[in-house]
């Protein structure tokens, strides 16, 4: 597939490692001006200097943990103005175990990371998406959101003794703000 993106400026959150770097790179590779958002700012500098640019690119980070929500405040302001055409959200996933024994500091947390600062941003670039008539938003998340994976719950319940719905619970909550944007927007 040959998809064009010159012109366009993508935000790429959880971007020094994973999912969340090859998706700097290859949306890079296809001509779009990256804005990396990760917490680490030496390893956001490194990834920054591996985006391609032949195509006259440019490319940014900034710094933005999402455990802290004002940190991703902070971020979303700056990023006020900026034209994101494309948001990826994308972070680490909640910790394993039981929704019924889930301590409730780390579901909330966890909420927070997933929810909450994809709210955020989100909501910060969708104003220069609609002005552009262009926006794409993809929130990274897990197929065992709609479907448990049963191998990964058998080996998580021998572990932990107790279902891991808390897990699926979370990220449909993600799965249903996506769809509630789309109908809207």
């Amino acid at each position: 597939m040959d998809l064009d993106l010159l012109g366009k400026n993508a935000l790429v959150c959880g971007s020094t490692q994973g999912i969340g770097k090859e998706t700097a790179i290859a949306l890079a590779k296809m001509g779009a001006n990256v804005y990396l958002l990760a917490r680490n700012e030496k390893k956001l500098k490194e990834v920054t200097l591996e985006l391609e640019n032949s195509k006259g690119q440019k490319h940014n980070y900034l710094c933005a943990d999402f455990t802290d929500l004002n940190s991703v405040k902070r971020a979303s302001k700056r990023l006020e103005g900026e034209n994101i055409h494309i948001l990826i959200n994308n972070t680490g996933g909640p910790p394993g175990g039981s929704i019924t024994s889930a301590d409730i500091n780390e579901f909330e947390k966890a909420f927070q990371m997933h929810v909450v600062c994809n709210q955020i941003l989100s909501q910060t670039v969708m104003k220069s998406m609609k002005e552009a008539g262009y926006g794409r938003i993809v929130n990274v998340i897990s197929t065992s959101v709609k479907v448990p994976i049963l191998i990964l719950d058998e080996a998580l319940d021998k572990r932990l003794h107790a279902p891991i719905y808390g897990i699926y619970a979370l990220k449909y909550g993600i799965s249903n703000l996506d769809l509630a944007l789309s109908e809207k927007s």
